[in-house]
């Protein structure tokens, strides 16, 4: 992070650990000016995982939480009982949601709005471009014109992170600058977030890399200085209250 110019990040418990969240929480108790912690939610099905959310959140200082699809019971919706009482909890707690969609937007885009609308109170962040990558054809046109009809929700931000994962080509990844600049010109720049995705992101191009591809990526399209800024840490800083963050792993 000190050779990239990171001054700060928002670290997401990795899925690895399931939710076992003690190694992520011995860090942020350890460098808390450095780091804020987003949590993953639990949506096992006694509802138990309501109180770990909050417990998380009150005791432990985690800023974040988020929904992976992939964790709730099979043939269960994030739109269920659980999930909706976590999101709504959320709100209250002025704790943003992350999704991640890694299987695509567009099996999960109905009750990501869903939930967006009846409670519009909870911020919302869209991990890695919703994994949508450049379009090819007219079902993957459909996907990012669904992340981009997501801008008519005030409460919903996007991460341009991870962008090994979505590029079709290899880095500085210039081919996402057409999905950059829609991003922009639909959420506007103070909704939108870089993050690394570290650690996954060191064999790709290194933690440096992912920060500088942004950069020549922005230049590609004449990004104006000021939307940069907002992208590479104004908006998740001011996002988790002028806290000092200029990056997410």
């Amino acid at each position: 992070m000190e050779e990239a110019g990171v001054d700060g990040a928002l670290i997401v418990q990795p899925i690895n650990h399931k939710f076992d969240h003690s190694y992520v929480t011995s860090v942020l108790k350890k460098y808390p000016t450095k780091f804020v912690g987003c949590c993953l939610a639990n949506p096992v099905e006694d509802g138990s995982g309501l109180k770990q959310f909050e417990d998380l959140v009150l005791k432990d200082g985690y800023r974040a939480v988020r929904f992976n699809p992939d964790l709730w019971p099979s043939g269960e919706k994030m739109t269920n009982e659980v999930g909706k009482a976590i999101f709504q909890r959320a709100g209250e707690l002025n704790v943003p949601v992350g999704f991640l969609c890694m299987k695509g937007l567009g099996l999960y885009i109905s009750e990501i709005e869903e939930l967006c609308t009846e409670f519009p109170s909870t911020v919302v962040l869209i991990d890695h471009l919703a994994f949508c990558k450049p379009p090819l054809n007219e079902e993957q046109g459909l996907a990012f014109s669904q992340l981009l009809n997501l801008s008519r929700f005030p409460q919903v931000y996007v991460k341009f992170s991870g962008l090994f994962r979505v590029s079709r080509v290899q880095f500085p990844y210039l081919d996402l600058s057409p999905l950059l600049s829609q991003v922009v010109s639909s959420f506007g720049s103070n909704r939108v977030m870089w993050g690394s995705d570290f650690p996954d992101v060191v064999p790709e191009c290194g933690y440096k890399g992912a920060k500088e591809a942004v950069n020549l990526i922005a230049n590609q399209i004449s990004l104006p200085s000021s939307d940069l800024k907002w992208i590479m840490g104004k908006t998740v800083s001011q996002l988790f209250q002028n806290q000092v963050i200029a990056a997410k792993c």
